[in-house]
């Protein structure tokens, strides 16, 4: 039977270089194949339309069960976990997820390496195996993947929302699995969960229910042989796609108000309408529209009035959870404590806004700023058919009588009288009526509502600047007293886009822990005053954001160039004149004190990561010490505070994209003017003993530090650990041998500690990288065993791990350089990828910009033995060199094991640390990069020219 090539018209944006073609094997599968002669990562992708909706009864979870087992073995490849080895080995991810309806299995891999990738790939759809010992151990994994949901507020409120539903539908039930529905309640009913587990694969994977994309850099003719050779083989029995069809709520389901207890801090409204999936209308988009509007921040929208009243803190629309039979479409409010109280009336005025749109009827404009004309540049804006019938159905299913609501408040502990099965959710639910909603929509304020005005921020010039002498690195294009300006103009995406970066760098702004909070509300203020003008902007692709930094605030502006400098120029006018409106201070309080709050409920692994960082970084406050701060804090003292923060400021700014020089210099230029040179100044220049640089902690040689402490909640049955080795300060050779340690390294690790051992569903192997300073770390989270056990089980995996690197054969070794090698020379796929890159060598201050092609220069040098000795020398049990921090976070499950850590005697070599900040003070310093910006040879940018850079020489430690 010949595969049949299907001749369809591909929409695809006018720069788009790759060829596309559609085929279908003899079995039926359904294939699209991409040919990209340009790229160094070719990849695949199967659907499989077979999802946790196709469960059978009683075994709830067995498809994700199935996704996991997936990845083990098959017949022609039976050594186990080998499929994700290779990948790992050669430069490639993989994963999966399953949905409702389907099941998606997806890699990437070095372009050499793409044949037999494939191939293993292929394996999972023909003769997977699943040994009895294997499918044992992957029940526990999918067990623990369900623990570390358990505590998760969007994991809980999206099951009560299931649950909430007509039993009958398979919407209602739980589809991620655990150890009571794949093990226990299996076996009470005398069923073999491996048996189920064949069963339910021969039955539902079937090549006619299965679609492919395989991307790589031959010839569409070579890629589809090698489909045809690789694929052909997936057994196809002719199923049909599992299908429920009608809404999964009943009327008994609509028109409630459900009061339920979140696990953190605040308030939150759901209002939920199931609506007609617009997956069968895309190219109308009916969904985008209305999320567009009812989401809207500008003047006149439903957040701006909620905002106005303090009753909101942001606000959310759109479609959620749709399959092919149903969809919802959802409004997600975060409330202030204010808002919680006015529930009734936000209620209301939500429903006002769609009475609005009902007038208003459907405006094309609208529709057209959203999907712009044919000829845009853009390869969002696929739907294209204006449809006002489209859009008024949905709209008109978003009616009072159809509507769920779900609120959220740590205020109903107490007065709820449900509990949700699978997570423990407390809940109530009470019957709305008609008659109820109007009074909300009738008592509402009667704010003006409007559709927002036509946007402004739609760019119009989308020329290409004729920027002549490209530079291939950045250069420093500018430096005064003020400011430096490095700038890379585009030479690869041809896109008129740019990216701005600016680091605001203010000594003030940290100098203690209510400085630094001071300053984090400060950034908030600034956004939230921005809001309803920046919105547009975003809508239109210009994107901003302000972040706190360690020493000062940063803001970044990126997407389209034309009405770039005018945002930009916005945002630092509004820098220049802030001042604090007590209204709002009050709300950005209220959600930055619920943040801090919620610390506590991260998971543990996030937990044992902050620690990890506190420990390490010289300069930073303990998040307690924050929140002790906050309640102090007054409008009145931010108002005393930001004119000292900003008084003295240092601007390291990065401009790249579709900037000329001229352009890059006057932005700056004009934000110089702003701030330090108006008639009264903003701020003043920095003397050389205001810069600040971030500092790492040196660890001592031979020494193994450790850093007990219990979870912050013990609710949480989890602990974790980050044993973390650090190596040494920023250098090419090092870093590659380090870099092709990790390489070899983290799929073994993963193998052995998850696969194997079962520790924990989180267990990565990884490298860390502190302002310049290298190192390794493991992070694991575990129910099985506390962090001390779990530290030994690492230190065992190193000594097993020793004897494969002198038995590994110079043909693997070469492999993994190769791979390693190409991994380094894989070209950035868009302008931020390029700039976070850049920006990451200017704010260490490594100014490495040539780093790939001097490290791949080093690796082409390295030998087996210099890899096998730097092992010994600095990562090994015992190796002399080897430097270890293991911070060990103990949760509800290993209470005694805490109490063990904190008064056993202490082993020779070790050392527990009882107090970081004790700890930091009496450890030396790794010199800062920063440093040795003094040595740099400035030369001002010329077409043809670089800048010239001498590597700072390591500073002497102090402590």
């Amino acid at each position: 039977m010949a595969v049949g090539i299907t001749e369809v018209k591909i929409v695809k944006p006018r720069t788009d270089k790759r060829e596309y073609r559609r085929i279908v094997l003899p079995n039926s599968l359904e294939v699209l194949l991409i040919s990209d002669p340009d790229t160094d990562k070719a990849a695949a992708s199967m659907n499989v339309c077979v999802g946790s909706f196709s469960n059978p009864e009683g075994l709830d979870g067995l498809a994700h069960f199935l996704e996991h087992m997936l990845f083990y073995a098959s017949e022609k490849y039976p050594l186990e976990d080998s499929y994700s080895k290779y990948i790992a080995e050669h430069g490639g991810s993989t994963n999966a997820f399953t949905s409702s309806e389907r099941t998606n299995y997806h890699f990437d891999i070095n372009t050499d390496c793409f044949e037999e990738a494939l191939d293993r790939f292929a394996q999972f759809f023909i003769k997977p195996l699943m040994s009895p010992d294997a499918t044992m151990r992957e029940i526990k994994a999918v067990d623990s993947e369900n623990q570390k949901n358990l505590l998760s507020d969007v994991w809980r409120m999206n099951q009560l929302q299931k649950h909430l539903c007509t039993e009958a539908h398979p919407y209602h039930k739980f589809s991620t699995g655990n150890w009571d529905t794949l093990e226990v309640r299996p076996k009470a009913r005398g069923i073999d969960i491996r048996c189920e587990l064949i069963k339910f694969y021969e039955e539902r994977y079937s090549a006619n229910l299965m679609q492919l994309v395989v991307y790589g850099k031959e010839s569409l003719d070579k890629i589809q042989s090698l489909v045809e050779n690789k694929f052909q083989e997936i057994p196809n029995t002719n199923r049909s796609c599992f299908s429920f069809p009608g809404q999964p709520c009943t009327p008994e389901h609509l028109q409630i108000l459900v009061k339920a207890v979140p696990i953190m801090q605040g308030h939150k409204l759901r209002i939920i309408w199931p609506i007609t999936p617009s997956i069968h209308y895309y190219k109308e988009g009916p969904c985008r529209y209305l999320g567009h509007l009812i989401g809207h921040k500008g003047e006149g929208s439903l957040f701006l009035i909620l905002k106005k009243l303090g009753w909101a803190i942001s606000l959310s629309a759109g479609e959620g959870d749709f399959t092919r039979e149903f969809s919802f479409f959802k409004v997600v409010i975060d409330l202030t404590d204010a808002g919680h109280e006015h529930m009734g009336e936000i209620v209301g005025l939500l429903f006002k806004y769609i009475i609005l749109l009902q007038q208003s009827g459907v405006k094309k404009w609208v529709f057209d700023e959203l999907y712009p004309p044919k000829d845009w540049l853009v390869a969002s804006s696929l739907p294209l058919n204006f449809n006002p019938g489209t859009i008024q159905m949905v709209l008109d299913e978003l009616t009072m009588n159809n509507v769920r609501i779900f609120w959220e408040s740590k205020k109903f502990e107490g007065h709820t009288d449900m509990l949700e099965p699978w997570y423990g959710t407390a809940y109530a639910v009470m019957k709305l009526t008609d008659s109820m909603i109007q009074k909300w929509i009738d008592t509402a304020p009667n704010d003006c509502l409007h559709l927002p005005a036509p946007n402004l921020f739609i760019p119009t010039d989308l020329s290409l600047k004729d920027v002549q002498g490209k530079a291939k690195y950045p250069v420093l294009l500018r430096k005064s007293a003020y400011s430096r300006l490095w700038y890379k103009p585009d030479t690869m995406f041809f896109t008129p886009k740019a990216y701005i970066r600016i680091d605001f760098n203010c000594p003030y702004a940290s100098h203690s822990p209510e400085a630094q909070i001071l300053t984090y509300i400060f950034t908030q203020l600034l956004m939230d005053y921005l809001n309803e003008y920046a919105y547009d902007a975003q809508v239109a692709g210009l994107h901003y954001a302000i972040y706190l930094k360690d020493t000062g605030f940063q803001v970044i502006v990126l997407g389209y160039n034309h009405k770039m400098r005018i945002l930009l120029e916005t945002v630092v006018q509004k820098i220049a004149e802030f001042k604090v409106k007590p209204d709002r201070f009050a709300v950005v309080k209220e959600s930055v004190t619920k943040e801090y709050e919620n610390f506590k409920f991260q998971q543990p692994y996030q937990q044992a990561l902050y620690y990890c960082s506190t420990i390490l970084e010289d300069h930073s406050w303990p998040w307690s010490e924050k929140l002790e701060a906050l309640p102090h804090l007054e409008a009145d003292d931010l108002a005393k505070f930001s004119p000292v923060m900003l008084s003295r400021a240092f601007l390291e700014c990065y401009i790249a994209g579709n900037f000329d020089q001229n352009e890059a210099e006057s932005v700056i230029k004009h934000i110089e003017d702003t701030l330090f040179k108006c008639p009264q100044p903003i701020s003043k220049q920095l003397s050389p003993s205001e810069h600040l640089a971030t500092r790492t902690i040196k660890l001592e040689s031979s020494l193994s530090y450790f850093y007990p402490i219990e979870g912050l909640n013990q609710s949480d049955k989890n602990s974790a650990l980050v044993h973390y080795i650090q190596v040494h300060q920023d250098d090419s050779v090092l870093n590659v041998k380090l870099q092709l340690f990790s390489l070899i390294a983290k799929q073994a690790a993963f193998h052995q500690l998850r696969s194997v051992e079962q520790l924990g569903y989180i267990t990565v192997l990884m490298q860390r990288n502190d302002f310049g300073i290298r190192g390794l770390q493991f992070i694991i989270q575990s129910t099985e065993k506390d962090p001390q056990e779990v530290d030994l089980r690492v230190e065992a995996f190193l000594k097993v791990f020793e004897s494969k690197l002198h038995v590994m054969t110079n043909d693997e070794f070469k492999s993994n350089v190769n791979a390693l090698i190409d991994m380094k020379l894989e070209r950035h796929k868009n302008l931020r990828e390029e700039s976070s890159f850049y920006w990451k060598e200017i704010v260490y201050g490594t100014l490495k910009f040539d780093r790939k092609e001097s490290e791949v220069a080093a690796l082409e040098q390295l030998t087996q033995q210099e890899l096998i000795d730097f092992f010994n020398e600095y990562i090994k049990v015992g190796a002399p060199r080897k430097k270890i921090l293991s911070v060990q976070v103990y949760g509800g499950l290993h209470s005694d094991g805490y109490k063990l850590a904190k008064s056993e005697r202490i082993q020779p070599q070790s050392v527990r640390i009882d107090d970081i900040f004790s700890f930091r003070r009496s450890r030396p310093l790794y010199g800062s990069f920063k440093g040795g910006l003094g040595h740099m040879k400035l030369q001002m940018f010329q077409p043809g020219c670089t800048v010239t850079v001498r590597e700072p020489p390591l500073m002497q430690h102090c402590s």
